[in-house]
């Protein structure tokens, strides 16, 4: 990673998402023969502005180069303003002043395919007031997705207290404001929440006043009575446009739609909703599945045309904006092109006016076609606020701004008094028993990073995992995913009650304290431990299936007993370039058997694994949780506390 660090270090001047990608790009294709690498525009400049009949004429100079090249400007004047955006010959645009402006500054960005450059706003503000139109409207859009159940205020997470006040704050600058998620509100939790089968994540977003969601894939991490009960407490309305039916999704209560249309002070917006079809393969077996002995399953369509009856169906009822709340990831920007089902996914709607994306928990802006698109990263690290400017005339969308919010914008934002409490109080319930100290660890596991290190490559925490999984089951080979490890260890996502407690903090070093919250925290699914036997034949179709997403799908491998390395690049079914065991014997793709340590999830055919691991021959040992952290507790007690070990080559990745 020092290759990318330093990339980040040079390319510190732009966004972090835009230079995380960048540094993506340069790592993952090497250089390119031109001197300036593929990044977000420059700001325009030579800024002015001056009222005219119908708002205010803004004008500017394009940026001196770009590299992709300007596809869109968008001129707005932040938060209630009514943006304008045009397309990439404009040097200058009217933009409509709206009720309640008074001195406002415009500003210009400038788009291309990989995001937006920063503000470049005029020298001095420009006095309104009195000119507003009654013929445009403006409403304000804030939206976050892959909650994952992050209640706490904790190292990166801002802390569903915090974003009940925020959410507030910013609803009395502009009343006109709806609020939605793009899914993955709950499962992957940490315990404060998973421990109480999710409902504190329903309270808390009850308290945040969302409007709309749909569901992501983590809402099916349990069965469907599990999501009805969900939906049955929600105050907000959930949507989805692509499953095959909603019936088995309805309550008593509230319903499921394929779509809504809600008034927003005098405005009709639609909302439809898109989860990932790769539900099916990355939940449980069976949680898909209704009907007398589960014989009905849900479907989920990967096709837009899907989304798009839902979208005319939500005009034919009267929406002026129709938003599109998309389960769906923006990967990386690869040779200045951005890549992923977020991409292809909103390249073929029609008629949608703004999507938002999820699942892949990076940050993501840009315009792609026409349509602006935003993707915020997971567990409340930050979220949007979109600025729309209606034409009532013609109930047509004229101009979005979104803006990126992140925890170090609301420094100054007291939490919410009642959803502190009501967080605290659970916390105290799962203080008791989760705060039990495990072990010490000598530093801290990594998780994440662009790309996540866990679902891309070798990790210390999969091969201390796999390691100790395999040595106490007694078998040759173990294999576990990246997509299981939910936090870093000691846990970002657990914070003990226990002031005693050594904990990583700003400018500390280890050794920690780890707790049960800890291990619940980094992996909160309630899988089981399976020993079982796999084929060399298999173990290679195994692993040519876990590199298939690479290089952030959940699939990806993490091992102990074996080394294989593998090449992105190659076509499907030829990435796996060699296996061999720890001595360097070749493992080959016959029918030689071994002993094999993994997961429930996967011996059933999760993330694709289907018919590998051989079911029939598993046996069921201990819930993963429990043995992680026997295994932590056995180290500590042996060795004074668990040593992140060194990577060892395991994993190679050629090409």
């Amino acid at each position: 990673m020092q290759g990318y660090g330093a990339c980040m270090s040079r390319l510190r001047v732009l966004s972090a998402s835009t230079a995380a990608a960048v540094c993506l790009t340069l790592i993952a294709v090497g250089p390119r023969a031109s001197a300036q690498e593929p990044a977000a525009p420059q700001a325009p400049s030579d800024v002015s502005a001056r009222v005219v009949d119908g708002g205010v004429r803004v004008s500017w100079s394009p940026p001196s180069s770009s590299d992709p090249a300007v596809t869109h400007y968008v001129v707005h004047a932040g938060q209630g303003s009514c943006p304008v955006t045009v397309d990439a010959k404009a040097r200058s645009a009217v933009m409509p002043v709206v009720k309640g402006q008074r001195m406002i500054t415009p500003r210009v960005q400038a788009v291309n395919v990989l995001g937006y450059s920063s503000d470049a706003p005029v020298g001095r503000s420009v006095d309104v007031r009195g000119r507003a139109s009654g013929d445009y409207a403006n409403l304000q859009v804030l939206e976050f997705s892959d909650f994952h159940g992050a209640l706490e205020d904790t190292d990166g997470a801002i802390g569903a207290a915090t974003l009940v006040s925020a959410f507030e704050r910013d609803r009395r600058a502009v009343p006109r404001t709806l609020t939605v998620s793009a899914g993955d509100n709950f499962g992957a939790s940490p315990a404060i929440s998973a421990q109480f089968d999710e409902i504190p994540t329903i309270e808390a977003l009850n308290l945040m006043g969302l409007q709309v969601s749909t569901t992501g894939n983590h809402e099916h991490d349990r069965p469907l009575e599990h999501l009805r009960r969900m939906v049955d407490a929600s105050d907000f309305d959930w949507v989805v446009s692509n499953y095959s039916t909603l019936a088995p999704l309805q309550t008593g209560k509230r319903k499921v739609r394929a779509f809504t249309v809600r008034d927003i002070d005098g405005v009709k917006v639609g909302v439809v909703g898109m989860n990932t079809e790769d539900t099916a393969a990355v939940t449980a077996p069976g949680n898909l599945s209704f009907g007398p002995s589960g014989r009905r399953t849900i479907t989920i369509s990967p096709k837009p045309g899907v989304v798009n009856r839902r979208i005319a169906a939500a005009r034919a009822a009267g929406a002026e904006v129709v938003i599109a709340a998309l389960h769906q990831g923006w990967q990386a920007n690869v040779g200045g092109v951005p890549t992923g089902r977020l991409i292809e996914v909103t390249r073929g709607l029609r008629g949608a006016d703004l999507a938002f994306g999820g699942h892949t928990h990076q940050t993501f802006t840009s315009i792609v076609g026409d349509t602006p698109v935003a993707q915020t990263r997971n567990s409340g690290q930050e979220y949007t606020r979109t600025q729309l400017c209606i034409d009532q005339r013609t109930g047509t969308v004229v101009g979005a701004a979104t803006e990126v919010v992140t925890e170090a914008m609301l420094a100054g934002v007291v939490p919410d008094p009642k959803t502190a409490a009501m967080v605290q109080d659970y916390k105290d319930q799962v203080s008791a028993k989760l705060d039990r100290k495990i072990g010490v660890v000598d530093g801290t596991f990594p998780r994440g990073g662009v790309p996540p290190v866990e679902r891309s490559g070798e990790t210390a925490l999969g091969d201390y995992v796999a390691d100790a999984l395999r040595a106490k089951y007694g078998t040759e080979l173990a294999l576990l995913t990246g997509g299981g490890i939910r936090d870093t260890f000691p846990a970002r996502g657990y914070e003990p009650a226990d002031p005693s407690l050594r904990r990583p903090s700003q400018g500390s070093s280890g050794p920690y304290d780890v707790t049960l919250g800890d291990a619940l925290s980094l992996f909160p699914f309630t899988n089981s431990i399976m020993t079982t036997k796999v084929s060399g034949r298999n173990l290679w179709a195994a692993l040519e299936n876990g590199v298939s997403g690479y290089p952030s799908d959940g699939r990806f491998p993490q091992i102990s007993g074996f080394r294989f390395a593998f090449d992105p690049a190659r076509p499907v079914g030829q990435r796996i370039i060699s296996v061999t065991t720890t001595d360097g014997r070749s493992i080959a793709a016959d029918d030689t058997t071994y002993s094999l340590t993994t997961i429930d999830f996967l011996v059933n055919g999760g993330d694709d694994y289907r018919g590998r691991f051989s079911p029939e021959s598993a046996v069921v040992r201990d819930v993963l949780a429990d043995a992680f952290a026997a295994a932590v507790s056995a180290d500590s007690a042996a060795n004074g506390f668990v040593r992140i070990p060194a990577l060892d080559g395991r994993i190679t990745r050629v090409g």
